[in-house]
């Protein structure tokens, strides 16, 4: 007999008469309402881990348009790169526990805003202003907070410009709003970030003030070289000649191949 994982065969009863065995499973009824509950829970949660998918998708595709417009408006990508993540159950349940919260569907969408993230990478620090003023200026993004850490860095020197925004996501019966964390940063600041995320899990690390101290000296250096590259674009931009109205055209008509995936 194949155990069944609802109705184990413990507590089943398996007497029988003398002619025909009989199987009647006798079950607890509060056993078995905790049984279905934690299966419509690992349902829930696995939709919720969709939705909030599918709202990555919905702000990706946002950065998408932006860098293709400016690909065709202004001949140039502002953004290098995008990256996105969500957050493991593990790391969620974490984040609940530090804030003395219990592990539910709704603790989850109330107090944590990072379970759904994207990462931008740009070239330059303007770049970073310009894409999420555009990203909050549209309809359908909610922007619930901001934080900058280019002009106010960490303590550690860490710089990037944080948001959290909501966007709606479109289902078949129904629209959701989800929160996402969106981060830009330029390709140094990305750059620093990810060696001194790597550096700081490392444990028994001698002299740990003195690698604190020369992170911090790093992190002030490259935001030097990105004020320096965006002052070396705007000169670049500013010697070049003014191009005539039939250049202007001509340069458009030549782009209008564009690719879709561009």
């Amino acid at each position: 007999m194949t155990a069944n994982p609802f109705f184990p065969l413990d507590e089943m009863n398996t007497e029988s008469d003398d002619t025909t065995m009989m199987v009647f499973p006798q079950v607890d009824q509060s056993i078995y309402e905790r049984r279905r509950q934690m299966v419509d829970t690992v349902v829930d949660y696995k939709e919720m881990r969709m939705r909030y998918s599918c709202a990555i998708k919905e702000v990706r595709t946002k950065f998408d348009v932006l860098n293709s417009e400016f690909n065709v408006r202004y001949q140039r990508n502002p953004i290098t790169s995008i990256n996105s993540r969500l957050k493991s159950s593990t790391s969620i349940m974490r984040k609940l526990d530090s804030k003395e919260l219990s592990f539910t569907l709704e603790n989850v969408e109330k107090y944590l805003f990072d379970v759904a993230g994207i990462r931008v990478v740009c070239s330059y620090v303007d770049d970073i202003y310009m894409l999420a003023k555009a990203l909050a200026k549209q309809d359908d993004i909610t922007v619930l907070k901001e934080k900058d850490y280019i002009r106010n860095p960490k303590p550690n020197g860490y710089r990037s410009y944080h948001m959290i925004v909501s966007v709606p996501v479109f289902f078949s019966d129904r629209t959701k709003n989800m929160a996402v964390e969106v981060q830009i940063r330029t390709i140094a600041m990305d750059f620093w970030a990810s060696l001194e995320h790597q550096l700081k899990y490392k444990q028994e690390v001698p002299n740990q003030q003195e690698i604190v101290r020369q992170l911090s000296e790093c992190a002030e250096q490259i935001a030097s070289v990105d004020k320096q590259m965006w002052q070396v674009r705007q000169q670049i931009e500013m010697s070049e000649d003014i191009p005539t109205k039939e250049e202007i055209l001509l340069e458009k008509l030549s782009r209008i191949d564009i690719a879709i995936n561009e």
